[in-house]
């Protein structure tokens, strides 16, 4: 990485930011001004390794060589034409991430919470037009301590008061139950569900992973009552895992899927709604749509990920370096990890209360040189680029053990 452009330093530039932007965040106080692959830089030149990777965002690094490409030769013809006109780019890129994802369909966004919010929208209108549900009377079953954006009708199915309080009123059409428990979401389901959204591994809830047999019995149930099963896998899916979908730990096909974060390679913002056609048919023209949407530069970047996931380097990458950082995170239980979660490259890390909060322990580890993110108090996540080494997982974890002693 070469030398930080900026001149002003990071405690100028986070002062700067207080009068100017939203505090609709907690950031960690750091300044990145370089970023390359497993690494990132602040406006001092310090450098930091990235166990985070914007939350699944960044799963094949920062500024990986083939994305990059892609962006550059895409940006010198053409980066956007509305949907108004078609554009070169995005019919292979749909072709494509049907294939990948062995469904039919595909529906461009640009955002994660747009595909969730695009999905709600599809689920409601096959409801009406394939299941017969009466009009208006539509409902989607959700999961508790789901996290699926932050638009308000997104919040008004969300169980963090953080996320729903002052928003209201919210939207209706919409039954929680708990995770993990097939009993209680049976009792949910009834003739006017259009779909049950879930997580296969719930992200921000501190990467719960269902017990076995979950998510094959909601399909099961999903088939047997007629509803549409919509698996979120904008944080879980493409690579992060282990495998290309989080789903296929159990063999599961959902009815349709969402999609983002990795997509747009860290990036362009890249969304998708991916379903079978007898779910994303009932869409026509002027009911739902997006000027950014499959715009052509993202088009481009979107195939080109596809292109990395295609040769399942990077799902094998998850599975083997996640048997090393699982084993790591079992080591460390009872020295200040009082429990943890993990599949692939991906974990959610509990933290002896006696210790400290997660942001505290978030602290400590970014200033010995190692970026995480903390969530429900003293959970920390860990999610770090597909493309680390072996060497870079067990040096952070060598350096999380020196900090919980400390």
């Amino acid at each position: 990485m070469t030398a930080p452009v900026s001149t002003r330093s990071s405690a100028d530039l986070i002062e700067a930011e207080e009068p100017v932007l939203a505090h609709n965040y907690h950031p960690l106080p750091v300044v990145v001004a370089r970023a390359e692959g497993t690494w990132v830089e602040d406006v001092e030149g310090r450098r930091y390794l990235d166990m985070l990777a914007g939350y699944s965002a960044l799963n094949f690094g920062h500024r990986h060589p083939a994305l990059i490409e892609a962006a550059h030769a895409q940006l010198d013809r053409l980066t956007l034409t509305s949907r108004a006109f078609h554009n070169d780019r995005l019919a292979e890129f749909a072709e494509r991430l049907a294939a990948l994802t062995g469904l039919d369909m595909v529906l461009p966004m640009n955002t994660g919470a747009e595909a969730v919010e695009s999905g709600i929208k599809v689920a409601r209108k096959w409801a009406y037009e394939v299941k017969g549900v009466p009009a208006d009377r539509a409902t989607i079953v959700v999961a508790a301590e789901n996290f699926h954006g932050r638009t308000t009708t997104i919040v008004s199915f969300s169980t963090d008061e953080t996320a729903r309080a002052g928003f209201g009123p919210f939207t209706p059409g919409f039954r929680i139950v708990p995770y993990n428990d097939l009993a209680a979401l049976e009792a949910a389901v009834d003739e006017t569900t259009a779909a049950v959204l879930l997580e296969p591994i719930q992200g921000e809830a501190g990467v719960v992973i269902p017990d076995d047999g979950y998510l094959a019995g909601v399909r099961e149930l999903t088939l047997r009552k007629g509803c549409l099963f919509i698996a979120d896998e904008i944080q879980s899916g493409l690579g992060r895992t282990g495998r290309t979908l989080a789903v296929e730990h159990e063999g599961v096909v959902p009815d349709m899927l969402l999609l983002g974060k990795a997509l747009g390679g860290g990036i362009v913002p890249v969304s998708a709604v991916v379903a079978r056609r007898g779910v994303l048919g009932v869409l026509r023209p002027g009911e739902h749509g997006s000027t950014f949407g499959g715009n052509p530069l993202a088009a481009a970047v979107g195939t080109a990920v596809v292109d990395l996931l295609e040769t399942g380097e990077f799902q094998r990458r998850a599975a083997e370096l996640g048997v090393r950082l699982r084993d790591g995170l079992a080591d460390l239980v009872g020295k200040g990890v009082v429990g943890f979660r993990a599949r692939g490259l991906w974990a959610g890390v509990d933290i002896d209360p006696a210790i400290g909060t997660g942001r505290e322990v978030s602290k400590l580890l970014m200033h010995e040189g190692v970026l995480v993110k903390d969530t429900h108090g003293s959970t920390i996540r860990l999610a770090p680029p597909l493309t680390i080494t072996a060497e870079e997982l067990v040096s952070a974890l060598g350096i999380l053990e020196g900090v919980l002693k400390r």
